[in-house]
């Protein structure tokens, strides 16, 4: 990386000077997934970048985002395409007053070491708006690609404004213990809810309900779903928050009560199949109990973005939101990382931190 050898600044703009060009490192998907992700799919490239311009920023990543929205998205990019992925990173130079250097941002910079941007455009890879990390201390700057993120504003705007929960109402969540699942609990708890969760290992459950405070948490691999149901849910389920599609949704939307409501956030059980599974069909429990379900996804609001972080902040600050990151080390190991998530070895969010 150039050393950055100069900056001054005075009322109205900021200015830096390198010793040389700055050179990123990115991954190219060069072929499309089948099945799991895999290194050969990418290639890691060197890129120079250009000299900042009035407006942008010079920013190195701390750490990047696997989420599983990205083995979803990559089918509608024309190769060679740069991967897609949010990331929390320092401005290490600038010529934007309002972004100074040494600040945290989080954006849709993609796996990449470093970038140029003007964070007043919108980005060009993603759809995260460029946004100065507000001080969390003593909370580590890598929630900005969890709690404080993408996936806090898709628990938190999925909750509110798809499912519409209500104090006293129960909520089923499947993969709980995940980034979205573990948050959607702990503000449906924070509403008033009974919330019954679903994950893949009794560990998973044992700290949803011992340290996040679901009501029931249950392993899907060994629990009878039905009867899981019945014991955790004994006035059935109100809302349901489907980060998993499969049969397990069947079964939890033929166990839910008249006008129900539910939002589907993704099918994580099916992203890395090579032909679409077979489910018995759900038309049949979303007339009879007229059911409300509506897929969404988080930037439906963008223009409100900042204040989903707030409330989760809020939420923070007041010990009402716990988290838990299942970090990877090396930008080298990303691919890892990505295939570690989508087979559900993180308990909250999965980052990699960069060095």
């Amino acid at each position: 990386m150039a050393k950055v050898i100069g900056l001054t600044c005075n009322a109205n703009r900021f200015y830096s000077a390198t010793a040389s060009k700055v050179k990123a490192r990115k991954y190219v998907l060069t072929k499309y997934f089948e099945g799991e992700p895999k290194k050969s799919d990418f290639q890691i490239v060197e890129e120079e970048l250009p000299e900042l311009k009035d407006g942008e920023i010079l920013t190195e990543a701390e750490f990047l985002s696997v989420d599983p929205y990205m083995r979803a998205y990559m089918i509608g990019y024309k190769l060679p395409t740069d991967m897609i992925g949010g990331q929390v990173a320092k401005i290490i130079a600038s010529r934007n007053k309002k972004f100074p250097e040494g600040k945290y941002v989080a954006g849709s910079f993609g796996w990449r070491t470093h970038t140029v941007c003007n964070p007043s455009v919108a980005p060009t890879i993603g759809f995260l708006p460029t946004t100065l990390l507000p001080d969390i201390s003593p909370h580590p700057v890598s929630l900005g690609l969890g709690v404080l993120g993408m996936p806090g504003n898709t628990a938190h705007f999925g909750l509110k404004e798809i499912c519409h929960a209500k104090p006293g109402e129960t909520i089923a969540i499947t993969g709980a213990a995940g980034a979205v699942g573990s948050h959607v609990g702990q503000i449906a708890k924070a509403l008033g809810c009974r919330v019954i969760g679903f994950a893949g290992t009794d560990d998973k459950c044992q700290y949803l309900e011992k340290d996040l405070g679901f009501d029931k948490a249950y392993n899907y691999k060994t629990a009878n779903i039905r009867n899981a149901l019945k014991d955790g849910a004994p006035n059935q389920v109100d809302c349901y928050f489907d980060n998993v599609g499969g049969e397990i949704s069947t079964t939890i939307m033929n166990y839910m009560n008249k006008y129900g409501r539910v939002a589907v956030c993704g099918s994580i059980s099916s992203y890395n199949d090579m032909k679409l599974p077979k489910v018995t069909i759900l038309q049949p429990a979303i007339v009879f109990k007229e059911l409300k379900v509506e897929g969404f996804l988080v930037n439906r609001w963008i223009d409100r973005w900042d204040e989903g972080i707030n409330a989760n902040l809020k939420l923070l600050r007041e010990g009402k939101l716990k988290y838990n990151e299942k970090i990877y080390h090396g930008f080298d190991n990303m691919v890892e990382a990505l295939v570690g998530m989508l087979r559900g070895e993180n308990t909250g969010k999965a980052i990699v931190k960069v060095k």
